[in-house]
């Protein structure tokens, strides 16, 4: 004899309340024996429990009144007469938030230029997302096309070596640096400021770097297995092999809008001049930037980037020199 299931406490009752109108609303019709035998109680307790779901709604205005559009109903007809369960009120509960046709136009925008990256175009995920996206929305969202630029040699072989599980070889030319051959753990490829990096750990410098991939060529794979995968992978994009990160210059307050869209933060005013915090993925392009500022803007941190911008400062003049000395 099969012994009679034990009686349900309050607990386990809610929780059955709470996945039984998704459960119902899924499944459309269902008999009262196979709804309860999918909850594990008896028939007579799932169908004591669907005709309470009669007096469950929405609060009113007062906290205690309901309309009847507020309460969830079933089909009393076909749950007396053939004992099979159907919500036909669900109490809004299939009205759930939806994207504008320009919200989904963004998000889909996005995706679409996501699904530049190799190894993510083959998973099939970006497809379904935006299948899904267009779905959901309000209203047909606009019809737009992100064109990336072509996918890469450098961004192939780094996608067949995240998939492959082994090491990548590749030559590298840091600004105003001697190119080094490198071997590196990729970690991931990411996108920044419209910009592709590569993130991974340098068997060269025996620590996780950043390279920017237009100043990587000649990558091929290696059959070195993979080893430094669980290494923290940088939280900012940074230049290989420089103190990447921030510049701090100091600029006349009426030039300071000069500096461009780079991410800054202001550290000082006085005098009609303006200290800021640069942040920028290599500290040496700082020196491009001050070219705007005909010799107004001031360096003051890291040494790294006031010599690299003295240095280029002085090749400039240099030229100068030479053409004033040639006889015209």
């Amino acid at each position: 004899m099969t012994p009679s299931p034990a009686p349900l406490l309050a607990a386990d009752r809610v929780r059955l309340y709470l996945t039984l109108v998704p459960y119902l609303l899924e499944r459309g019709q269902v008999t009262v024996d196979e709804a309860a035998a999918d909850f594990g109680v008896t028939p007579a307790e799932l169908r004591a429990m669907v005709e309470k779901l009669t007096v469950i709604g929405l609060p009113g205005d007062s906290g205690y009144w309901q309309l009847p559009q507020e309460m969830f109903d079933i089909d009393w007809g076909l749950l007396e007469e053939h004992d099979i369960i159907e919500i036909t009120n669900d109490v809004a509960l299939r009205r759930v938030p939806r994207l504008t046709a320009r919200e989904a136009a963004a998000l889909l925008t996005g995706l679409q230029m996501v699904a530049s990256v190799p190894a993510v175009a083959e998973s099939g995920l970006v497809a379904g997302l935006m299948a899904k996206l267009a779905r959901g929305a309000a209203d047909a969202p606009p019809a737009l096309v992100v064109a990336p630029p072509a996918v890469s040699e450098v961004q192939e072989v780094v996608s067949r070596a995240l998939q492959e599980g082994v090491a990548v070889t590749f030559q590298y030319q840091a600004p105003d640096a001697a190119p080094t051959t490198r071997t590196v753990d990729p970690m991931q490829i990411r996108i920044d400021d419209g910009q592709w990096y590569l993130q991974g750990w340098c068997h060269l410098r025996t620590a996780t770097r950043t390279f920017h991939l237009d100043r990587v060529s000649d990558p091929a794979l290696t059959d070195i297995a993979i080893t430094h995968a669980d290494a923290t992978v940088p939280a900012e994009v940074g230049a290989d092999d420089a103190a990447a990160g921030e510049v701090t210059v100091r600029v006349p307050e009426r030039m300071a809008s000069l500096i461009g869209s780079f991410p800054q933060e202001e550290i000082d005013r006085y005098g009609g001049q303006v200290t800021l915090r640069i942040r920028m993925a290599d500290p040496r392009g700082i020196k491009r930037i001050a070219a705007r500022f005909g010799g107004a803007l001031e360096v003051l941190h890291p040494p790294l980037a006031r010599d690299t911008t003295r240095e280029w400062a002085a090749a400039g003049l240099d030229l100068y020199a030479a053409t004033d000395a040639v006889d015209v």
